[in-house]
């Protein structure tokens, strides 16, 4: 007879990864975690998007698996914001990403994502990703690829996205100049190359332009 409590039992079963899963919709959230939670080397702890990222961060987890579509906050947090606290405390990050928003995808390279997942993928293909991660190896989900590779391509500095940002949440010349502690001037001049650099019509259109693809 086999003895359940054998002190090298342990050492035979796999390495359990500890999964963060962050999203503002409550259903998505608990529906995805309850599939994750059906793989046998995963432990998954579901919160709601609140901003608070630094409580986030105080959350262990090897995987933090992340909507980039996440809502903006009223106070300006931001998923950007919350991808940059996580791959700062150590924790594998990857991303779940709408075809076709290279901007998107940009925000979240530059943040160190490790782990790229359409999120049409199936479940199967999010746990790989996530194990992908979990052992230090970039993963990039195959529908994905082209966007990631435009999204090397984007044409605006950080403080041109900046400045659209600001001004896509309907600030005007002089409220970016202050939030930026810039001149007028250097707004408006910041604008227009927004502007030519998108191929836009006028600045409307390049906050469009820029929305649509994920830029800001």
């Amino acid at each position: 007879m086999f003895d359940n409590h054998h002190p090298y039992r342990a050492l035979e079963e796999p390495n359990v990864i500890q999964v963060l899963l962050v999203h503002h919709l409550g259903l998505l959230r608990s529906g995805l975690a309850a599939l994750l939670d059906e793989a046998p080397d995963m432990e998954v702890k579901d919160v709601p998007w609140s901003g608070d990222t630094s409580r986030l961060r105080s959350l262990r987890a090897d995987v933090c698996v992340v909507d980039m579509e996440l809502p903006e906050l009223p106070d300006g947090g931001g998923v950007t914001e919350l991808c940059r606290h996580m791959t700062a405390a150590k924790c594998g990050l990857l991303v779940l990403a709408t075809p076709g928003r290279p901007g998107l995808l940009r925000r979240a390279y530059d943040a160190q994502a490790m782990g790229f997942v359409n999120k049409d993928a199936t479940p199967q293909k999010l746990m790989e990703g996530i194990r992908h991660v979990a052992a230090g190896r970039r993963y990039v989900d195959e529908s994905l690829a082209h966007d990631l590779l435009r999204a090397a391509d984007m044409p605006l500095t950080a403080r041109e996205l900046s400045v659209l940002s600001l001004a896509a949440k309907g600030a005007t010349v002089s409220e970016i100049a202050g939030r930026l502690h810039l001149s007028r001037g250097t707004i408006r001049n910041y604008m227009s190359a927004i502007t030519r650099k998108t191929g836009a019509r006028n600045r409307v259109d390049a906050i469009r332009i820029s929305q649509g693809a994920g830029w800001v």
